[in-house]
């Protein structure tokens, strides 16, 4: 009798689950499980967790759904609390286990991981599927290391070379190994977290495949909040400006293929328009950044970056801590900031203005600002993340944080979250430290390019 062992990891769902579905067809009896990383929750030199409460308790949500789905179906799910190098093996030689399935990795911790179990358990046979990317990486016509150094050389050949493979339907019942039990989440408090962070953190979204496909409903059919997307995207205040699909890409929630079935089903019986060419296009830039960080490895972390640029850097620890905590002096990117510390989450907007006022502004290394974000973010994802970051340093123009507070009318949102400026005037709001506000910090510098941006918000009318 072939026992298989399914092993989750960011493929928290059912539907469209190659590694899923492989082992059904190929096993008589089954052992799913999910094992924590510890070393996840380790806390760096930059003074945080590497992942901090928000991810710790939407990854716990994530997971705690995904074994309600299994054991709806009969199933179960085993959930390590230490390292799959420590829980794996113990599965293994419990449950006479042949064969591993598992979604394919690509990042050098990960891949790391795996190596480090494959020499501990050299008998057992390792089955991995590529579930990670709109288009299979043996679909779209660049090999990895020939992937272009521009998105628009890559997506233009990706999208009339490549065809997203159909979705895999969710399994309707499961071959368990008998008389095995789910097992329970562990605890926060093994993770470094105290209760009161813990009953304190409010990701801004609930984690698992049940929302995620609820929330891919909502705002497809139910709201047809996807026909004006291209047109809200750059909002940041509240949840329907965007899709939030990314939280549930990031955890494997949902799979990229069912969201790009749904917009082009979506397309044919609601309406085709800029909004659903442009989400798509968002999932293949998603891709694009996958296979860039393929191509180039470990170099996204370093500070030089894959293009090894040298960049002086003034890593003023003070105005570090001060970005970190959202009390730069600057309303825009405080309010983001704060968001992120409290939500989990920022907008696309906030991500660009806050890094390029990291970099360009404050002079401090570009790999401490993704560091942070790494932290925080509920949609971590690795190439996402550092690609963007990158990006930021060595390839994109600087961003003005007072100009984008006035074009995007970031009022409401500052005073959400700045309770300092709750009650100022909407000139106060933008410019602060052209006032007398009290409790607001003034800005670590007023940099003379932001002058023009200035006397324009003066002019507002109130």
């Amino acid at each position: 009798m072939k026992t298989g062992l399914v092993w989750f990891k960011n493929d928290l769902r059912l539907h469209d689950n190659e590694a899923l579905t492989k082992a059904i067809e190929e096993c008589e009896e089954l052992i799913f499980c999910y094992a924590m990383e510890k070393s996840n929750y380790k806390k760096l030199d930059l003074g945080f967790k590497k992942c901090d409460i928000n991810r710790f308790k939407f990854l716990e949500q994530s997971v705690v759904d995904l074994q309600d789905h299994l054991d709806k179906l009969g199933g179960h799910l085993l959930i390590g609390s230490d390292s799959a190098a420590q829980f794996l093996p113990e599965l293994v030689e419990k449950y006479d286990v042949s064969d591993i399935y598992a979604e394919e990795e690509y990042a050098s911790e990960e891949l790391n991981l795996i190596k480090e179990i494959q020499d501990i358990l050299p008998k057992v046979k390792f089955r991995f599927y590529w579930g990670k990317t709109l288009y299979h990486k043996d679909d779209i016509p660049f090999s990895i290391s020939k992937i272009p150094l521009s998105s628009k050389a890559y997506r233009i050949p990706a999208g009339k070379e490549s065809e997203p493979r159909k979705t895999l339907k969710a399994p309707t019942e499961l071959n368990n190994v008998r008389k095995v039990k789910s097992t329970k989440f562990p605890s926060y408090k093994k993770f470094g977290f105290t209760k009161k962070e813990y009953d304190a953190a409010k990701p801004l979204l609930d984690g698992g495949e049940t929302k995620a496909l609820e929330r891919l409903k909502y705002y497809t059919y139910i709201s047809e909040l996807l026909t004006g997307y291209r047109w809200t995207r750059n909002q940041s205040q509240g949840l329907d400006y965007s899709s939030k699909f990314s939280p549930y890409l990031a955890l494997g929630c949902i799979s990229p293929r069912e969201i790009f079935e749904t917009v082009k089903e979506y397309e044919k019986k609601i309406k085709k328009n800029q909004s659903t060419w442009w989400i798509v296009f968002e999932l293949v830039w998603r891709d694009y950044f996958t296979f860039k960080g393929m191509k180039f490895g470990d170099e996204i972390f370093k500070t030089k970056g894959y293009k090894k640029k040298e960049i002086t850097f003034e890593n003023d620890r003070t105005k570090y801590e001060r970005w970190c905590e959202g009390r730069t002096g600057i309303p825009f990117v405080d309010a983001h900031m704060r968001q992120l510390t409290e939500t989990g989450y920022m907008s696309n907007r906030g991500r660009v203005n806050c890094a390029s006022y990291f970099v360009h502004d404050l002079n401090i290394d570009w790999t401490w600002g993704a560091a942070y974000f790494e932290s925080k973010l509920i949609d971590y994802d690795v190439s996402s993340n550092w690609m963007n970051w990158h990006m930021q340093a060595f390839e994109i123009y600087y961003t003005n944080p007072i100009h984008q507070s006035n074009k995007y009318k970031a009022q409401d949102l500052i005073r959400e979250w700045v309770p300092e400026l709750k009650r100022t005037n909407d000139i106060e709001i933008l410019i602060p430290w052209e006032f007398d506000i009290p409790d607001y910090p003034k800005p670590i510098e007023i940099f003379s390019k932001w002058e023009r941006a200035i006397n324009l918000i003066k002019k507002l009318k109130v």
